[in-house]
């Protein structure tokens, strides 16, 4: 990540006033406005902000408005920290809500889970090995009675949701061409259709419409098709409004703009559907019947870095997290390890009014009223997690049960209670092996280390990482292991890494024994990100190795910034590491291969979220001197 180098080092030491800064501030800030497209040549006001034309005289006609939009709004989630996340073994990409109120995940090992949507929050059903390669697809039937996965092998397997049972379907793996096969959900392997005309380049996204009995397919080349699948799997001829010629829709939009998409959501009423594409980053909506485009939403980088410059976002995000999340857009369009990029799970979604979808971007999950065409809410704009594929449930469980004449009347708490919704979103992060819960209450501030469930037991990979076992080729090191910082807030137990860093703990050692860091302010401060100290200066500007000169950088494979609690030498660039050092307070990717890390915090993380939590001023310092009164060696 290139364009990360500079984030990674305006984290590091400032410089002395009079020094030559070489590493600048980072990327600028993104977040773009919304784009329309205007429907016919007489509805003005389907066009997003513009000037007038110099020639428009006539009086200004009235901004749309969605009746009942508050009321919509309640039955959404409206939060700026995700409630609560839960794990898989791997990468999570796809989490679905069915119908039938339950929701499914999968992750790229080829896991699946079942979860059952509560009155509050979910419960774990069942735990399915769907595949022994990366899912790559999956799909819930419109009864939410049946759920489909597909394989990176081209196996392809339906699970009965209800009953909790599972049946697999061998296919034939057409990565390679467009062909299509149809199959009985309920049957046997053998397919019922085969359609090998339909597309020229490989298909990756099919939409069924129940209402019109009409697919709409994708391909990797930016073609879309309408047909029904029957014989002869062409355009439906029946259906009333349905357009004739493809010359009358913008369905070429797609390879117009040498673009594919990633999704293809219909509304609720089949009327409409959305669309997100890369590489060009555009959320579109479009009209079933006509194939015309009714919204255009432009979420590319660049129209992102221009609203961060001009002030126009839709939320303010500070240079160097700007920079960061900068940096990790550019990495969803970089093909990934199994040659996939990972910007391919994202997707847009509609709420039950379809009056408004939520997608994912740069500054959190935008939900949009494609009615007024304003982004009505951002959730998710304090977390470091990009999120990428998102399910929404909108119903009330609890209001299945029988109600009497008697309890409606009563005022009884308890079935007012049940009578409420419980609003929640899912969704997935990039390389992020969990899923995330936004519901409409915050997390307390109390219990933020709560809300990350951990439902599955560390790999003996994190559990040796955590421990600092020594390696065994190197044999035990003889510098210490463990350190107590005590500050003013309370204290912080470390674990050291003597073997991975060696030169960093000696250094972090011989300096705490020697008293140095006695008195040293914690002189930047950055919410959702690190805790800064180490300058015996309290600018950021001074501090030196126990040697009284700068000493080189030690990575190790072994230790990646994955994981918040991390702590890491801060410098000015390669080899600038001196007596400064930050503990990080999330999972911070981008600094792998730039910091040092020496340590973990394993203990007093209440102290390191009090510290990270404080008022600051526009440079970061807190208004109030937070010290380390000294550091023990155990």
């Amino acid at each position: 990540m290139s364009d990360s180098e500079q984030d990674a080092s305006v984290l590091g030491k400032r410089v002395r006033p009079g020094e030559n800064d070489s590493k600048g501030n980072g990327e600028d800030e993104n977040s773009r406005p919304v784009e329309s497209i205007q429907e016919d040549d007489d509805d003005d006001d389907d066009v997003g902000p513009m000037p007038m034309p110099a020639d428009a005289g006539g009086a200004k006609k009235k901004r749309k408005v969605l009746p009942h939009e508050r009321l919509y709004l309640e039955h959404l989630p409206d939060t700026d920290q995700y409630y609560k996340s839960f794990m898989h073994r791997d990468t999570v990409n796809f989490s679905v809500v069915t119908k039938t109120d339950f929701l499914i995940t999968t992750s790229v090992d080829g896991h699946l889970k079942l979860w059952k949507k509560q009155d509050e929050g979910i419960e774990f059903v069942k735990h399915y090995r769907a595949h022994l390669n990366p899912v790559l697809a999956v799909s819930a039937s419109a009864d939410g009675q049946l759920f489909a996965t597909v394989a990176e092998d081209g196996t392809a397997k339906v699970f009965d949701v209800i009953n909790f049972g599972a049946q697999a379907l061998l296919t034939e793996s057409d990565s390679k061409t467009g062909t299509i096969r149809i199959y009985d959900g309920r049957g046997n392997d053998k397919p019922m259709e085969t359609i090998e005309t339909l597309h020229r380049f490989p298909v990756h996204i099919m939409t069924f419409s129940d209402r019109y009995d009409t697919v709409i397919s994708a391909d990797e080349g930016g073609f879309v098709e309408y047909w029904q699948p029957i014989e002869p799997f062409v355009l439906p001829k029946n259906v009333s409004g349905m357009w004739s010629y493809k010359s009358e829709t913008d369905l070429y939009e797609f390879k117009k703009s040498k673009s594919t998409p990633t999704c293809i959501t219909l509304s609720p009423d089949t009327s409409s559907f959305v669309t997100f594409s890369l590489p060009d980053r555009q959320v579109r909506v479009f009209n079933f019947l006509t194939g015309k485009m009714t919204r255009k939403y432009d979420e590319s980088l660049e129209a992102v870095q221009e609203m961060q410059q001009a002030g126009t976002a839709a939320y303010k995000v500070e240079d160097m997290e700007f920079g960061r999340r900068l940096a990790v857009e550019r990495e969803l369009e970089l093909p990934g390890p199994d040659g996939h990029t990972p910007g391919r799970w994202s997707n847009a979604i509609w709420d039950e009014t379809g009056a408004f979808i939520l997608y994912p971007s740069l500054l959190g999950i935008k939900v949009l009223n494609v009615v007024t065409n304003r982004v009505v809410r951002l959730l998710g704009k304090d977390e470091a997690v990009r999120f990428l594929n998102l399910s929404l449930y909108q119903g009330a469980p609890a209001k299945k049960g029988v109600t009497t004449m008697a309890m409606a009347a009563s005022a009884n708490p308890i079935l007012a209670n049940k009578a409420q919704r419980d609003p929640t979103l899912f969704c997935t992060g990039y390389k992020r092996g969990r899923f995330y819960l936004f519901t409409r209450s915050e997390p307390e501030d109390n219990k933020l280390g709560e809300r990350d469930v951990f439902n599955e037991r560390p790999t003996r990979d994190e559990q040796n990482v955590a421990t600092s076992a020594p390696s065994a080729k190197t044999g035990p090191s003889p510098l210490a292991d463990s350190a107590t910082i005590h500050t003013t807030m309370g204290d912080m137990h470390l674990r050291l890494f003597p073997t991975q860093a060696p030169k960093a703990v000696e250094n972090f050692v011989g300096h705490a024994r020697s008293g140095y860091f006695e008195g040293v302010l914690f002189h930047r401060v950055i919410p959702k990100f690190m805790i800064q100290t180490g300058d015996p200066l309290g600018d950021g500007t001074g501090g030196t190795s126990i040697w009284g000169r700068e000493f080189e950088d030690e990575f190790s494979d072994d230790l990646k910034h994955d994981r918040p609690y991390t702590v890491s030498m801060a410098n000015a660039g390669p080899g600038t590491n001196g007596s400064q050092f930050f503990i990080t307070t999330t999972a911070t990717p981008w600094l792998d291969k730039k910091h040092t890390i020496f340590g973990r915090v394993i203990s007093g993380l209440e102290v390191v979220h009090t510290i990270e939590n404080v008022k600051t001023s526009k440079t970061d310092k807190p208004y109030e001197d937070i010290k380390i009164i000294n550091v023990d060696i155990d």
